[in-house]
């Protein structure tokens, strides 16, 4: 039985700027491990404990990713081990040639009962990877992971579900995605760093074709909307308030 995490290496956005058209760039942001995902790697790391197993990262992308800075990043969160796909094809994909590259990643670990993976990447922000990653296994997804338990050899995860919250339990292989307050992350040190260095890395070429994915052809900021302006001119609290809630309910908002 193995625990499985998939994490992206991306640019911290908050190193990113933003042009005068709206456009966010993000060439000068340093990269590093995607802000959720270190909270699926914790919880990952909850979960192999309670079955005595191994915690393995997978991770796709460009050439970077399997850089030692990259490597390092990942494997002193936690993990046990490392499977990356480095491929130049893969830097910038979108949702589904990511998951394509992540589902080959994964069927070369043994016996996987779990993939957990962050709510959504800190440079996409698409919330599609664990869906369509989960459709190319055949398995199914869930999302909004508040927690996740062992209950023998399933898996018990409770999840957000509009304003309140639902549990299920789950016999078979599963891909989760985890909500970014499911858990506290570790904070690796130097400790954590120079063990990471030790850690077991397999490196795999990209097999087969990526399937095409849309292109961006313009970008648009979100228009302003009018602000209404209205003076409430009285000394009065009492017929201020009225006059408020008048106005809000007349706009629609109350």
């Amino acid at each position: 039985m193995t625990v499985v995490v998939a994490h992206k290496w991306a640019p911290n956005p908050q190193e990113a700027t933003v042009a005068p058209g709206g456009t966010v760039d993000l060439s000068r942001a340093k990269p590093a491990v995607s802000e959720y995902d270190p909270v699926a790697i914790e919880v990952g790391r909850r979960l192999a404990d309670a079955w005595g197993c191994e915690l393995v990262g997978v991770s796709v992308g460009g050439p970077e990713i399997a850089a030692p800075m990259a490597r390092k990043a990942a494997l002193s969160r936690g993990l046990d081990r490392l499977v990356v796909v480095a491929d130049e094809r893969l830097s910038g994909a979108g949702a589904t040639p990511t998951a394509v590259a992540l589902a080959q990643a994964v069927g070369e670990v043994e016996d996987v009962r779990v993939v957990l993976a962050g709510d959504s990447s800190v440079d996409e922000g698409a919330h599609l990877v664990p869906s369509v990653l989960a459709g190319l296994l055949g398995w199914p997804s869930l999302a909004e992971v508040a927690d996740v338990t062992a209950d023998g050899g399933a898996l018990v995860v409770e999840r957000a579900q509009g304003s309140g919250s639902q549990v299920v339990r789950v016999d078979g292989p599963a891909v989760l995605a985890v909500a970014a307050d499911a858990a506290v992350p570790r904070v690796a040190g130097m400790k954590d760093i120079l063990a990471a260095g030790k850690k077991p890395v397999v490196e795999l070429p990209l097999a087969g074709e990526l399937p095409a994915q849309p292109e961006v052809v313009g970008r648009a900021p979100v228009p302003l909307a009018e602000r209404g302006r209205r003076r409430i001119d009285t000394t009065d609290p009492d017929a201020a308030a009225r006059e408020l809630v008048a106005a809000l309910r007349a706009d629609g908002v109350l």
